[in-house]
């Protein structure tokens, strides 16, 4: 069976799935197409139904969950690992601009559905200015004040210091310290229409391909290095151990719980529809 997949060429999602497309495990007779592309588009395509298997935003999830279940395999989820709100100009006299009503600042975001955005919502509510770039073009629309505030998210949180750029909050930092638990980022999920045994089946082939990476990191070392744009051998390493972790084997019973409280506030604060659909994988076949 062929099926087709959408993943970002961040090393976080080029490391967890390397083994699995190129063959490295048993995939049980699984094959797939694979398409890269940024998390927002990927997110655009999901909100298409356009995949059987695709990376997508937390945020972006709840508005698909009717067309998608997601997988327990997968995920980036973690402490320390939310986007950051940079400007090139003073932190504070920004920060405090952006509680102000209807702020006027312009705020460069890396898509609407991204998780990045869903909590810059959360922290500054006001803040409604915002123009959707390509998450690795934030940081030159700052040098270039074309934007006065960037949400960045990935490996630029690495880089932004050396080009001079300051940090005005970290928004993983602010979730972490409002609910005391992990982040959501994105997760992986499947569509609905496949049968749930394909579901599971990908769930198993992704979980394996997660845990012979992390038995053998450097295996896909030139499959992530071709994808990561003038990233560092060092700062490719950096952004793998940042987001991949114990949640991508497996979300586990916080994972879920983290996931929920999202969602949950989310709905409380109407930045999401309402879910009728469950979220997880279910328990069986």
């Amino acid at each position: 069976m062929k099926l087709t997949l959408g993943f970002s060429p961040c090393p976080n999602d080029t490391f967890i799935f390397d083994a699995l497309i190129h063959y490295k495990i048993d995939t049980e007779g699984l094959e797939f197409e694979v398409f890269y592309d940024d998390v927002e588009t990927l997110n655009q395509k999901a909100m298409r139904g356009q995949l059987d298997v695709t990376k997508l935003s937390y945020h972006a999830f709840a508005y698909v969950a009717n067309q998608y279940v997601l997988l327990d395999a997968g995920s980036a989820l973690g402490f320390g690992v939310g986007p950051i709100l940079i400007c090139k100009g003073d932190p504070e006299a920004l920060r405090s601009q952006l509680t102000t009503h209807h702020s006027p600042l312009t705020i460069g975001i890396p898509g609407k559905y991204t998780t990045a955005n869903f909590l810059l919502s959360l922290a500054f509510p006001q803040a409604t200015n915002k123009q959707e770039l390509v998450f690795s073009d934030i940081e030159n629309a700052l040098l270039e004040e074309r934007i006065d505030v960037g949400l960045i998210i990935h490996e630029n949180r690495f880089t932004y210091q050396d080009k001079g750029l300051k940090k005005i909050m970290d928004l993983g930092d602010y979730w972490e310290k409002q609910t005391g638990i992990a982040i959501p980022l994105g997760g992986i999920v499947a569509n609905r229409n496949l049968p749930p045994d394909v579901q599971h089946k990908v769930n198993r082939v992704l979980r394996r391909s997660v845990e012979f990476a992390f038995a053998n990191p450097k295996s896909g070392l030139e499959f992530i290095r071709s994808h990561a744009q003038e990233m560092s051998e060092e700062v490719m390493y950096k952004h793998i151990h940042l987001y991949v972790n114990q949640y991508s084997l497996d979300l586990g019973i916080e994972g879920k719980k983290a996931i929920q409280l999202l969602f949950d506030t989310a709905k409380e604060k109407g930045v999401i529809p309402e879910i009728k659909e469950g979220l997880f994988l279910s328990a069986n076949a």
